[in-house]
């Protein structure tokens, strides 16, 4: 996962900590693991009357108890981290399910849209070419039959600009989220 979540936190580097801590942990774990069999061993081989190596024995008990500390530490920072990635992950999804219905809705929307269009020019064409065979008769037309059918193609005109009007205040009203998102300060692209 790279990019950028919502939230502004930067994902690789969410996987990056992830890594190290695990390869922490590891490295801890098996450094506890060793200390426990050299505190051990000295402790059967030599028995607790030689004062070295109780010394050594107790030395490599505080280390051992310091290294279970670091060890507990890492591991609930590592379930942080782990229950920020999975609430991102949610978050995530909910977002793009989000934006999946609206660009159904969308779709659809222009769907409905592009038939008027394609209805609206049909028609237009159809009145131009009622309009020049009215024009092409010459005088025997009365003057309010050709003044009627160019009102007509004037209006036609006017439908199809409201119906353009109409389909840019929907692409604008689509553009707004995202204007106002990236408008908003720590929001980058992801």
């Amino acid at each position: 996962m790279t990019g950028m979540d919502e939230a502004g936190v930067d994902l690789s580097l969410v996987d990056e900590f992830e890594r190290r801590i695990s390869f922490a942990l590891q490295r801890i774990d098996r450094g506890v693991t060793a200390l426990q069999a050299r505190a051990a061993a000295p402790a059967r081989s030599e028995g607790p009357e030689n004062p070295i190596w109780a010394e050594f024995a107790a030395r490599d008990r505080a280390e051992l108890n310091r290294l279970r500390a670091v060890l507990e530490t890492e591991q609930a920072e590592k379930a942080q981290l782990s229950e920020r990635v999975q609430l991102l992950s949610e978050t995530q999804e909910t977002t793009l399910a989000a934006m999946e219905a609206r660009l159904v809705e969308a779709t659809g929307a222009l769907e409905a849209a592009q038939a008027e269009v394609t209805r609206l020019k049909q028609a237009n064409a159809d009145l131009s070419d009622a309009n020049r065979a009215l024009l092409e008769a010459g005088g025997d037309l009365a003057p309010h039959l050709v003044n009627a059918a160019l009102q007509a193609e004037v209006e036609g005109l006017r439908a199809e600009r409201a119906l353009q009007l109409a389909e840019l205040e929907e692409i604008l009203a689509g553009l707004d989220p995202l204007i106002e998102r990236h408008a908003q300060p720590g929001v980058s692209d992801a």
